[in-house]
């Protein structure tokens, strides 16, 4: 995510701004400078094309992968491809063995990327490999034992009844619609494969494309797709990355900020994916792992700050909102802090 902007937007300063408001501006910059630099570790990168059922759309979802592997190989990524035209082995397997290979400890994520179609029957939907499929449930005992963050990208037709069962503490699920009753062939996956590397949907401008960025960006070219073609659409993505199962969609956001809650008045999701970027900015590549949890953690104060603004005069907001930003300003500059 970077340096967060103040109310998600550009903050201009007048001569006449207050002391608080001008510090404000000068940690700003300070985020920015002063970084040191460090090898990190690497995210890994699962792209699984699924069976494609009509010719058709083989070279359609081959076309997809390669651009979650050009992207993988852009972030210095692990990437490991598994399906698709000319692998003859058994999807199913070798998808077992890679999430168990790239399953272990760190603090970077495991991208698995599942492209494709499904089926839901009402009782176990699957995920539609060449062999055998994929159940939802045996891809949550896989997952069960990874031990790093998980962003998993089911971009197929069902894929929304994956969430629910999938969803959890230290995952990030994007679906390509908001049900398994959504069956007809999902373009969504194609827009967030082309927009996951795209420096034009980083919103923010702090040098790389979230995964929120993305997925915000692809949503809207998949809305656009059936309106621009008169069709009614069969696809509607959702995000989940706070735990809770229900998911988001992305006509929730302005900006990168939802501007709506659920019935329940939980908070939305998008905080995390907008912490997540395949391919990191500079700064971010300087950070250690223990820097950026730091930074991370700090950020979602920051937000539930924003979140209680109204309860507090201004005075107290802008000065709790000062430190928070000296405690991200010193972290970019190199003083860790992990208490």
């Amino acid at each position: 995510m970077g340096a967060a902007p103040l109310e998600g937007t550009g903050v201009t300063m007048k001569r006449s701004a207050s002391p608080i408001l001008q510090r404000l501006a000068a940690f700003a910059l300070l985020i920015a400078s002063g970084v040191v630099t460090h090898a990190e570790e690497k995210a890994a990168v699962i792209v699984a094309i699924g069976a494609p059922g009509d010719a058709a759309y083989a070279g359609v979802f081959e076309k997809w992968a390669g651009h979650w592997e050009r992207a993988a190989e852009a972030a210095g990524a692990t990437c490991e491809r598994i399906g698709g035209e000319g692998d003859a082995a058994d999807s199913l397997t070798r998808l077992r063995e890679a999430v168990a290979t790239h399953g272990g400890k760190s603090a970077e994520p495991l991208w698995l990327v599942l492209m494709g179609h499904g089926t839901d029957d009402g009782k176990e939907p699957k995920f539609n490999l060449r062999g055998a499929d994929l159940s939802v449930l045996e891809l949550a005992e896989w997952l069960r034992p990874v031990q790093r963050p998980v962003v998993l990208v089911a971009g197929f037709s069902t894929s929304g009844a994956f969430l629910k069962p999938l969803s959890g503490p230290g995952r990030v699920i994007v679906c390509g619609t908001r049900s398994g009753r959504e069956s007809n062939f999902a373009r969504f996956a194609g827009y967030l494969a082309e927009a996951i590397a795209d420096p034009a949907t980083d919103l923010d401008k702090d040098g790389a494309t979230s995964l929120l960025e993305a997925w915000l960006a692809a949503a809207r070219q998949t809305a656009d797709f059936y309106k621009d073609q008169g069709r009614i659409a069969t696809e509607h993505s959702l995000l989940d990355d706070n735990g809770d199962g229900s998911g988001t969609p992305a006509d929730w956001f302005q900006g990168l900020r939802a501007v709506k809650r659920a019935r329940d008045n939980q908070p939305a999701d998008g905080l995390r994916a907008n912490q997540l970027h395949l391919i990191p900015s500079s700064a971010d590549q300087a950070l250690p792992p223990e820097a950026k949890a730091r930074r991370d953690e700090l950020e979602r104060d920051l937000a539930s700050l924003r979140e209680a603004k109204g309860t507090m005069s201004e005075d107290d907001y802008l000065a709790k909102i000062e430190a928070i930003l000296v405690q991200i300003a010193r972290i970019y500059r190199g003083e860790i802090r992990t208490e």
